[in-house]
């Protein structure tokens, strides 16, 4: 349980109260001018440099990130954040039909105003996510105030195995904290039936935030080849097929991952020419014809840390060049990147360098379209790390 110090206040240096008063999360340690001897993962009110309170923030003295603001003005913490949990689920069921899709991101960390913690629902289970030492201390009162809300779950499993634990020196945590122990789950996302491994599935089971962009596949695929690189468990491949692909070749170098997506085929009763192929997808790219309508590029991360970004920028500058080169004219390519330290101008740069490269007229047809349960905060931006680019290729 975090422990909460009203008694003594961590002072700003002056001036960098500024995006504290905008409600921006974050307190970075050289914008402190004092602070008390505290625990990790205290809760501490937070005052200007002439003294004025303007919220109380958890505070971890191993992190560059210092603290992160739970509550904003006089507010009290506890009751701000149980209200955020609140706000919450009701926003995401004011967004979704759980006869048709029942697995989303519940929280999102500060975008619904409760830093360091990601909550995703597959079904009747919940997958927790904390990336912080204050919310390692909060997160027994979060599974109690989400239970109270949502009685029907019946499970809760932590997830919290990130790398990002290291700079708040935690290690990795996975295990049950509430109810049945299982590992795969069933769900519904827009119709579609996806087996779910919670526990050793990427993330924190399934790619819950491209969502949007798997709808758009689908509506895009009537008559046409597609080609799913990064396909994971087939999640872009399954749409294509129910609206109407010719045919779907999903390329993963993981196996047991295409297992997976043969399985939610058979579950979805999708027949037709879908193809399983178990590849390296840089060698398959050189390799094969790309005789595609529709090219999808969905890969992992390449730059999860910021010294990452010259290897990540070559990495995505090569697959799609290749891309580019071999796709038949008017035919579609969508590339995404998921790293956080590639931003849009970068990634679209990067882009513009392959067609450039590939000798080829492009044009952006159309932009990310962002799951709406991945909700973002106009004072905190950060957050925003997904993009996606549609491109028409003459």
């Amino acid at each position: 349980m975090s422990k909460i110090n009203t008694n003594s206040a961590v002072v700003l240096a002056q001036g960098r109260e500024h995006p504290i008063l905008r409600h921006h999360h974050w307190i970075f340690s050289g914008g402190i001018q004092s602070a008390p001897m505290y625990e990790p993962g205290e809760i501490l009110p937070v005052h200007t440099s002439r003294g004025e309170l303007i919220g109380h923030a958890y505070f971890n003295p191993y992190s560059d990130i210092a603290g992160r603001m739970v509550s904003f003005g006089d507010a009290d913490p506890m009751s701000t954040l149980r209200e955020q949990v609140s706000n919450a689920v009701n926003l995401r069921q004011s967004l979704f039909d759980l006869t048709q899709t029942n697995s989303y991101r519940l929280i999102n960390g500060e975008g619904d105003g409760l830093p360091g913690l990601v909550v995703d629902r597959y079904a009747d289970a919940l997958v927790l996510q904390s990336s912080t030492t204050g919310m390692d201390m909060l997160k027994a009162q979060i599974v109690e105030w989400l239970l109270t809300e949502l009685p029907e779950i019946k499970c809760v499993y932590e997830r919290s195995d990130i790398s990002s634990r290291t700079k708040e020196k935690l290690s990795p945590v996975r295990d049950y904290l509430y109810g049945q122990a299982v590992q795969e789950v069933e769900v519904l996302e827009n119709g579609l039936k996806f087996i779910v491994d919670i526990v050793e599935g990427h993330k924190t089971g399934y790619y819950l935030d491209q969502r949007e962009m798997r709808n758009l596949v689908g509506q895009l695929s009537n008559g046409k080849r597609v080609l799913n690189c990064f396909s994971y468990t087939g999640g872009f491949s399954m749409y294509a097929a129910r609206g109407g692909a010719l045919g779907t070749n999903s390329v993963d170098i993981s196996a047991p991952a295409l297992e997976v997506a043969k399985r939610n085929f058979e579950l979805n009763e999708l027949t037709g020419d879908n193809q399983f192929t178990s590849a390296d997808v840089f060698k398959f790219l050189r390799e094969e014809q790309l005789g595609y309508d529709i090219i999808i590029l969905d890969p992992p991360a390449f730059a999860k840390k910021r010294s990452d970004v010259e290897a990540a920028i070559r990495g995505y500058r090569d697959i799609n060049r290749i891309a580019l080169t071999k796709i038949p004219a008017g035919s579609i390519l969508i590339t995404c990147s998921c790293s956080y330290h590639v931003d849009q101008e970068m990634f679209e740069r990067v882009v513009q360098q392959a067609a450039n490269e590939a000798r080829r007229s492009v044009k952006i047809i159309h932009k990310h379209r962002m799951a709406m349960d991945h909700v973002l905060s106009v004072h905190h931006k950060e957050a925003d790390y997904l993009k996606s680019l549609v491109l028409w290729v003459d």
